[in-house]
Order: structure tokens, then sequence, then C-alpha cells
């Protein structure tokens, strides 16, 4: 690399966020240097996260399909599991899906530079490598892309057997005891992998329900389910973790919880902090908020203009489809695009799309992949009631759905939100089988202003899970007929 060279954007970071961010920056024709201290692109996602935790959930909702095919007079012998096998599996998917990245980031023509990044002025940055060869870049315009870390609670003994999520989906060996702190998405995905495989799960959480920023309605069928095989604790604390030789002691604070248990590995699932700290970010001037994450506008910039922040490190919601959205906004605004609304071509409209879901993070889909699925998008009830805006509800029961009962998901619901002053779709959430694909049409509907007769007028196909967004929608629109119209109930 010529000292001389200054590149267009530099994208300190190589997950889902800054690989996106510096291939679509590379295809607008800019010159991209994508710096990442792993060896291999995909972040967090890929290698720690999402691809290998879905990965084990398949495996996990595999096994507990087997169990129950004798409902439908099949009878499997009971499932024999080799971890090495499923660990090879999980391994050869995150392999070639980074293979993947590394051959796309070839053909873009793009500089990298494995190693830390620090910041040494607004203009430049100091690449360290493993063996502590250092590099300086130049750039015109820089996208943090740098990611988060799982949040170490205070006081929590380091042991083996305490994990994080990363050690969790190491899959070294399967406990029999196995406390999960922390009801949230993380934590409950961690214990559908490790109770197919054979743990017994405990689930402490703080709050009062599972998965705390879904409405309580929507996450009830999973948690009637779970209730049977885990003991979920909420509105209680761990206070104390004590180590022994065979095995941990965990103490807890709440109401009608017992004192405390014994457990042969605990599982820390308690939330995220931002990768800001070591690369220079406050001393060239970047500004923080007061948990750590870069701030930034509704165009990704923050309070230096060429420098923008994408993904995890800019705050909630932490999703890689987030990420890789925000990275893309990033790239085309350095590039010059411009969301104007008085423009018809289709690239503008593009542009404006992506605008508009910059800066409602309400309009990006959550999915919690448990067995029943859970998903989300937009306003939930309780974010509408908080912010007093009136709704029509709504809220199909899967047990009147015909695909449901002829799969075993019957325990699902689906709901949809609509504002009464203009008709309009605010959200919309779905428990059942196959909810994360399901959400999709909720959020096309989201982005285009849709009403409930839109969505009841659309056909939808019989039997299938799909239709009960129909059918939710019908109800608001008081066209249903495969359950009883609001008035009759």
């Amino acid at each position: 690399m010529s000292e001389e060279k200054v590149y267009d954007v530099l994208v300190l970071g190589g997950g889902p966020g800054g690989y996106t961010a510096a291939f679509r920056a590379a295809d607008l024709g800019l010159a991209v240097c994508l710096v990442e201290n792993e060896p291999v692109l995909g972040g967090t996602c890929l290698h720690v996260g999402c691809i290998p935790s879905k990965t084990l959930l398949h495996a996990a909702a595999a096994i507990e399909e087997a169990c129950q095919a004798s409902e439908y007079g099949i009878d499997f012998p009971r499932p024999q599991i080799d971890l090495g096998r499923l660990l090879a599996k999980k391994n050869a998917v995150i392999q070639q899906l980074a293979a993947g990245l590394d051959g796309l980031c070839k053909a873009r023509k793009i500089t990298r530079l494995n190693g830390y990044g620090c910041f040494t002025s607004r203009s430049s940055l100091v690449v360290t490598g493993a063996e502590g060869k250092q590099e300086e870049v130049q750039f015109r315009n820089a996208i943090i892309a740098t990611g988060s870390r799982p949040f170490v609670l205070p006081d929590i003994p380091a042991d083996p057997r305490i994990w994080d999520s990363t050690a969790a989906l190491h899959l070294k060996s399967v406990p029999e005891r196995l406390l999960i702190i922390g009801g949230g998405i993380i934590g409950l995905e961690m214990a559908q992998i490790y109770s197919a495989l054979g743990a017994k799960i405990t689930i402490v959480e703080m709050l009062d329900q599972i998965i705390p920023p879904a409405d309580k309605d929507l996450v009830q069928p999973l948690f009637l389910k779970l209730k049977k095989h885990y003991s979920i604790f909420t509105k209680t604390k761990v206070t104390k973790i004590l180590l022994a030789a065979d095995c941990i002691e965990a103490q807890f604070a709440g109401t009608n919880v017992p004192e405390g248990g014994q457990f042969d590995a605990v599982l820390i699932a308690v939330g995220r902090r931002p990768n800001t700290a070591g690369m220079g970010l406050v001393e060239i001037g970047l500004q923080l908020n007061e948990r750590g994450f870069l701030q930034v506008d509704e165009r990704q910039v923050t309070n230096i203009p060429h420098f923008y922040g994408v993904g995890d490190v800019v705050g909630e919601p932490m999703l890689a489809h987030k990420a890789s959205h925000e990275g893309k906004l990033a790239a085309e605004i350095i590039a010059g695009y411009k969301a104007e609304l008085s423009s018809s071509s289709a690239q503008t409209k593009l542009m404006h799309l992506r605008y508009e879901l910059a800066i409602n993070p309400g309009a990006i889909p959550s999915v919690a992949y448990t067995n029943p699925e859970i998903a989300w998008v937009g306003l939930t009830e309780k974010e509408a009631k908080a912010k007093n805006i009136e709704f029509d509800k709504g809220k199909f029961l899967w047990g009147a759905s015909g695909r449901a009962l002829s799969v075993g998901a019957q325990m699902g619901v689906t709901k949809a939100l609509f504002d009464k002053a203009n008709g309009r779709i605010l959200g919309a959430g779905i428990c059942g089988m196959n909810a994360g694909e399901l959400i999709h049409e909720a959020v096309l509907a989201l982005a285009m202003g849709a009403t409930a007769r839109d969505i009841g007028r659309t056909v939808h196909a019989h039997p299938t899970l799909a239709e009960t967004f129909a059918f939710a929608a019908e109800i608001v629109d008081g066209s249903i007929t495969d359950a009883l119209p609001p008035k009759q109930r």
C-alpha cells in the first residue's frame, strides 16, 4: 500500500454493519480500506452469535420434533447426540459463509488490514497487527462498526463454569443443571439448545416477564410451554454466586422464589456493551452517551461530519439486520446519495425508505428463535399506550387456524395494531412456528403504510400460517369470517 494513498472510506470493524458498508461503498466507486482485528470477516453475528446459535437451534428443534412425532403415529428411538459432529456442522456453516465474504471482499478490490485500529487524528488511523507491526491509514471518511461484547455482571467470580454467550456456543460440554441469568432472547435461545441436549434449565429474570421488550400476551404461548420444562423465576435477582468444587451455588432474591440452588454451569445473558474503548474515539472528539454508545443522527453521522457509526456501537436495537441497513445508508450518503421526496426515481425512493427506517428503529423487526418463535415490529401495545396513541387491535389465536392445527402449532397468536386516526398499521407481533419468517409481511405493511382493509383484501393462500395476519387485520376491518367479528364477541 502506498503511504501517500488516501482512502475515500475507512471502515473499522468487519461485522454485518462494517462489511456491508465497505462492500456498498466499493460498489459505488469509492476507494475503501476495511480494518478488522479478526482474520476473518463476519463479526459476532457470524462467528459467535446469530449463525452458530441458529445452527444449534435447528438441531434442538429436530430433537424436539422427533420426540413429538408420536402424536402423528410415528415413533423414533431416543435421539443419540454426537457433540463433535454437531460442532463440526456448526463450524462448517460458519466457514462457508466466512469464505463467501472473503471472496466478495476480494472481488471488490477492497484493501483489508488485519489488526486493532486506533484513530490518531480525524484523518488517520494506526493499525497494529498480531506481531506488533503498525501501519497508518489516511482517509477522507470513516465508518465505525466495532460492534459489542457481552455485559459482565459485577462481583461474579471468574470460573470456567461461568459462561457468557460466546462460551456457551462453544458447546464444550452439557451441564446437568444450567442456571441462566437473563430471560431475554439470548438466554431463552441458549436454554432451548441446552435443554434439548439434556440439561435441566433454571432461568432468572429481573423484570416481570421473559423477553421484556415484547407484549406479555405475545410471549404467553411460549411461557406456558417453557414453564412445563424449565424453572422460570421472574422479578428475581441473583444476589450471590459461590464456587464449590462440585457445583456453583447461587442465591436468589424475589417473591415466591427459592433461596437459591446448586448448578453445574451458569450462563450470564443480561445484554451487551458497545466496543468503544482503546480506539481513540474520545481522544479525537467523538461523543459517546452515558452508556458508552457512539452518538449519531438519523443519517448515521457523528458529531464529526465525516465520521459515521453503524450497528451495535450506536445502540439499540442490537441486531445484525439493523447494522447492515445502517452500513448501506452510511456508504450511500458518503457517495452523495440524497433522500429527495420530490424525486420519482426508484433509486431516491429506495434511499428515502432507508432514511425513514434509520430514524425509526421500531420499523426494524425483532425475532426470538425459540420454539415457538416470537417476532414483532413497530409499536407494541405497551409502547402505544405509553405514548397515548389510540389504536384498534386485531388478535387471532392459532387454535382456529387449520394449518396450525395440522402441524401441531396451535399454541400461537398473531396480532396487529392500527392507528384509530388514519387506519394505518402501527405494529404487529406473532408467536408461533416460523414467526421470524411470517413477520416480514407486517414489516412491508408498516413500511408502505397499509391499512387493515389493505391487508385483509390481499388474497392469502389457505391453509397457511401467513393467513393469520390477514385474519388479524380482518378483525379490525370487520370482515372476519374465520372468527366472530368484534361486535359479536
